[in-house]
């Protein structure tokens, strides 16, 4: 048996779906776009939605239209996708990293309170694998020092805190549509906000800073004429194409997410006692969606090389997980390390000089995590496989 860490499983509506865009001829930001966006609002209860090209653009967006530049410091957690930080340095800023709890995998907000400095404007809480951050003291640490919250939703599709959708606490949140996310439309983005200003902001700068859409000025009442440019804008639209394979997902999206945090559970139920894999966190305020199943493997050997800042424990356990890896590999199940820590890759340690030992516990989960399969469409003789073969280790 072969099992795909992820798979994209779209049904016949869904694949027939962007036959529409096709025949009719509009393929760019048309109806099928402004259908996708009015369905996410539905889906988060935020007052707009933004589709953009991805996620990546969604947050490159959110801080430019918030007029983030050159100088400006944003916080982003050092374990998440490296997109997180690489827009803040598209756009000339500095990233100012901080470090994770490792029971969530999301930021620790003890570790940020010594770095706001002058030029401090924004902080990006990740809400990573489909669990939200703590978005209460998030939003209590952006008040206390008058910062834009950016919220990296990539993964959030589902996720709510405090029964709020997350993408909808912040100035703005950025949604991922590529193929390991619940929804998908192969690459794409959406960005989510409550701010009248802030929306328009991000429309114009979406469409290379036009005053207005094709699609608005082709159903004005005068067509021909061009629309003006007030910003230097950006081409970060998205196909009609791409929309309308997302919306038509839409339509099965709380079956989508109650699907996966079903398998969530048959994996928790069978994982929970295993002293050496530490399942996902989740409870009744933090609602997960799991767009991934991050483990961290041996938990108790971990937290104690954290706790003397032991670099070669935690290589050691690296080793016997990548051994592991291996092995499930083997026995036809794939698996990853749950995403990297951003502050040890080339370009990061290099310019900014970071040791592994100044995010710890960041290092320590790209070092030792593990995800396991799941996606939409997983049969129960697939779970029943993963589940025999992972409990196999203990024999």
């Amino acid at each position: 048996m072969k099992i795909p860490i992820a798979k994209t499983n779209l049904n016949d509506f869904e694949k027939n779906s962007v036959l529409e865009p096709l025949n009719n001829g509009w393929l760019v930001q048309g109806k099928k776009v402004k259908e996708f966006e009015d369905m996410w609002c539905n889906f988060t209860n935020a007052k707009y939605s933004i589709a953009v090209t991805s996620c990546t653009t969604a947050l490159h967006l959110s801080l430019a239209a918030l007029g983030f530049g050159p100088e400006d410091e944003a916080i982003v957690p050092a374990f998440t996708w490296i997109s997180t930080a690489n827009v803040i340095e598209h756009l000339g800023g500095r990233v100012i990293f901080a470090d994770i709890d490792l029971s969530t995998f999301n930021i620790n907000l003890k570790s940020v309170e010594s770095l706001v400095t002058k030029n401090t404007k924004a902080i990006l809480p990740v809400h990573l694998f489909g669990l939200s951050a703590n978005m209460k003291e998030v939003n209590r640490f952006a008040k206390e020092n008058n910062l834009w919250i950016i919220e990296d939703a990539a993964c959030g599709f589902g996720t709510t805190y405090d029964g709020q959708h997350v993408g909808t606490f912040g100035n703005s949140g950025c949604f991922s549509f590529h193929p390991r996310k619940a929804i998908t439309t192969g690459e794409g983005g959406m960005i989510t906000t409550n701010d009248e200003n802030l929306a328009l902001k991000l429309r114009c700068l979406r469409d290379h800073g036009a005053s207005i859409s094709d699609l608005q000025r082709h159903h004005g009442p005068k067509p021909f004429l061009l629309a003006d440019h007030p910003e230097a804008g950006y081409n970060q639209r998205m196909t009609d194409i791409q929309a309308a394979l997302g919306a038509a997902q839409m339509i099965r999206a709380k079956e989508i997410v109650e699907e996966r945090q079903d398998i969530a559970k048959n994996y928790d139920s069978c994982f929970k006692d295993l002293s050496w894999l530490r399942i996902p966190f989740s409870n009744q305020l933090y609602k997960h969606s799991y767009q991934s199943y991050p483990c961290l493997f041996e938990p108790e050997k971990v937290e104690e090389a954290i706790k003397e800042k032991n670099l070669n424990l935690l290589s050691e356990i690296r080793n016997s997980r990548n051994s592991w890896m291996e092995e499930l590999q083997n026995c036809g199940i794939s698996t990853r390390p749950a995403t990297h820590a951003v502050h040890q890759l080339s370009y990061y340690r290099n310019k900014y000089n970071l040791k592994p030992e100044q995010f710890i516990r960041s290092f320590a989960a790209s070092e030792c995590s593990i995800s396991l399969p799941l996606f939409h469409g997983m049969t129960e003789n697939e779970q029943d496989y993963v589940i025999k073969t992972v409990l196999s280790r203990n024999k």
